[in-house]
């Protein structure tokens, strides 16, 4: 269309406003106690001496460490992603290993805050940093969410957009979300879509635009219109200016001969094209303080919305931001219990866990079809399922987030229950399964799980100890040396079972530090197969499921390990806190952010971790209501 090409040639001048937009983000800051708590040739490096650099000296580099270099602040300061690695060996017990001399806990807690504070500059007294906020545009699930509750269309548009980019673990952070020239096509279309969708539909139109029909738009009824579809695609009243402008767009297209109807579609296309639109865009009274301040109500509003429902606020949300009232006591609070309630909250339910738990790399993932020939494309749907509808339960019912470690029920229908070895199960539909065994509990003897972490023809203790240590514990291993192979199945030089393959594998001494544990925690599972089917021998040769920790623990069997990393709660509610915050922010967590989560984790912890409790002090977080201006911004 004539008319369509005009519009085009119109919004195309947008994208430059685009930049601008993007390019004010906030700069990484820390919030400092400069007062120093430990000397360093005193308090520290003795604990170094003495504890550390035995394994970790010029001769003897365990794990790819010489700390006996270094020899002051400056010198740590150089390498510090060396000691972010020594820091959270330290925090977590790792180090040093079992049968060697550990440092008091007054020790350990004087090197621990001299860290914090003289190494990574923050420091948990006083107002805490509420860290870098990156403005960052909507993603293909909020685009199609935000526009099908703007109006009233779901036909799912930002299904031909370019994948979103993952950092974090996650599709919603505002560092990696890009703006290609394409995306920028792709919105001018889905816009144009979009519109004449609504305009086609009577019931549509008329509900969401307050107009009876197409036919009878004026000119006059611009403002209105337009006044009230932008403030709430914009998520906040839109502006006199704004709309004005817009009016304006309408009206010239009125003056060179396009209809009203049409003249309107045009301004309705161009706030979904605008950035006020498409970014989460938050606004600083004083662009020149970088003092740390409240995002305003709609902003929180925002916030919380995307949260739960990756979509827009509902009225009720709107409302209490426009009556200034989301910040007043217990607010907050009905209103996270009120939209785990909403059907919307399906969004979160369903977003958090499967980027959390890996479970997207279940729609790629192959086992061998002529080892496994029972898995299919439906066997892998109910995988996904099941592992969805355990944390909705968790999260509406507000059960504990222990249970997602060890729970004796799941849910299952008649196929997933058959490929379990479950009995009881009769129906397609998915329902609550209670385990008359100690063989399953928790996500992680979760099919889905299993599977994503294994190889196609058989298991890897190595991906599934590293994921435990990733997502569990929050204790990722560091990257493998370089020119390190993976175990090879040919591997005529290596040979038994698996284990002992695998020891053979790891005899480099770089690489035995962190295979330790991580393969221990992996060999624990060694009872599921490459598809989580439960088995006792791999083969003709038995399974041997025992392993032993870096801290002394030892363990035969998942029931067993599942008992142990209840022991380490603090670990798991810290790392489910921090993905959580990620996810809520839209930003990685920094070192300073530990302070907040270990609140958090304080406080949830009295009432044994509840989903729901940790939700809400997430939402009360400084990182979640707060954030500094950039240093220098223009107004």
């Amino acid at each position: 269309m004539i008319f369509n090409t005009k519009l085009k040639m119109v919004l195309l001048s947008m994208p430059a406003m685009l930049v601008m937009f993007i390019a004010s983000s906030a700069p990484k800051v820390h919030s400092a106690d400069k007062e120093p708590i430990a000397n360093f040739d005193n308090d520290i490096y003795p604990v170094l001496k003495k504890h550390c650099q035995g394994c970790h000296n010029d001769k003897r580099k365990s794990g790819g460490f010489n700390l006996s270099k270094y020899k002051n602040l400056a010198d740590i300061k150089k390498d510090m992603k060396t000691w972010e690695r020594v820091a959270d060996n330290l925090r977590t017990g790792d180090m040093p290993p079992p049968g060697k001399p550990k440092p008091s806990n007054q020790q350990l807690d004087v090197v621990n805050r001299w860290m914090d504070t003289e190494v990574f500059e923050f420091s948990c007294v006083g107002q805490k940093d509420p860290g870098k906020v990156t403005m960052r545009r909507l993603n293909r699930f909020e685009y199609n969410n935000t526009t099908r509750d703007l109006f009233g269309v779901n036909f799912k548009p930002a299904e031909e957009f370019p994948a979103d980019d993952v950092g974090y673990g996650f599709d919603n952070i505002g560092d990696v979300l890009t703006m290609p020239p394409i995306l920028m096509e792709k919105y001018l279309d889905a816009a144009e879509d979009i519109i004449e969708m609504v305009f086609k539909n009577r019931f549509v139109f008329t509900k969401y635009l307050k107009v009876s029909s197409p036919e009878k738009v004026t000119s006059a009824e611009f403002p209105k219109i337009l006044e009230d579809v932008a403030t709430k695609a914009y998520r906040r009243p839109a502006t006199k200016d704004e709309v004005e402008k817009l009016v304006k767009l309408c009206e010239m297209l009125v003056k060179k001969g396009e209809t009203p109807s049409n003249a309107l579609k045009a301004g309705l296309q161009a706030i979904l094209v605008s950035p006020k639109f498409l970014f989460h865009v938050e606004i600083d009274p004083d662009p020149n303080s970088t003092a740390p301040h409240q995002v305003n109500q709609f902003e929180l509003a925002n916030r919380l919305s995307y949260f739960l429902w990756s979509t827009m606020p509902d009225t009720v949300l709107f409302d209490l931001a426009k009556q200034n009232k989301l910040y007043e006591k217990g607010v907050i609070e009905e209103q996270v219990t009120r939209m785990l309630k909403d059907p919307k909250a399906k969004a979160f339910t369903l977003n958090f866990p499967e980027q959390w738990l890996h479970l997207r790399n279940l729609k790629t993932i192959n086992p061998d079809k002529a080892k496994f020939p029972t898995f299919t494309d439906a066997l892998r749907d109910d995988m996904a399922k099941e592992a969805e509808l355990f944390f909705e339960y968790i999260t509406k019912e507000n059960r504990s987030i222990l249970e997602l470690l060890d729970a004796d029920y799941t849910f299952l229908n008649l196929r997933l229950a058959t490929h379990y070895g479950i009995k009881n199960v009769t129906k397609p539909e998915f329902t609550k399964v209670t385990f008359t065994d100690n063989r399953r509990g928790g996500v992680l003897t979760q099919a889905g799980v299993l599977t994503i972490t294994s190889n196609p023809t058989r298991t890897s203790p190595v991906k599934r100890g590293k994921w435990v240590l990733e997502n569990i514990l929050g204790t990722p291993p560091p990257p493998p040396p370089p020119n390190v192979e993976e175990l090879k199945e040919d591997d005529k030089a290596l040979t038994g079972t698996l284990r002992q393959r695998m020891e053979q594998h790891r005899a480099n001494p770089n690489c035995a530090t962190c295979h330790l544990k991580m393969d221990a925690l992996g060999f624990g599972l060694e009872n599921f197969n490459p598809v989580g089917i439960w088995r006792d021998k791999d083969g003709d040769k038995p399974i041997d499921a025992s392993g032993d920790l870096p801290g002394g623990e030892k363990f035969n069997g998942p029931a067993e390990l599942r008992k142990i990393l209840l022991t380490k709660s603090d670990f798991f509610a810290h790392c489910l806190c921090e993905k959580l915050l990620t996810y809520a922010t839209g930003r990685g967590m920094e070192r300073a952010d530990n302070c907040t989560i270990d609140t958090i984790v304080e406080k949830t912890k009295k009432d044994n971790f509840k989903m729901q409790d940790l939700i809400i002090e997430i939402v009360k977080s400084e990182p979640f209501q707060m954030r500094k201006a950039k240093r220098g911004a223009k107004s």
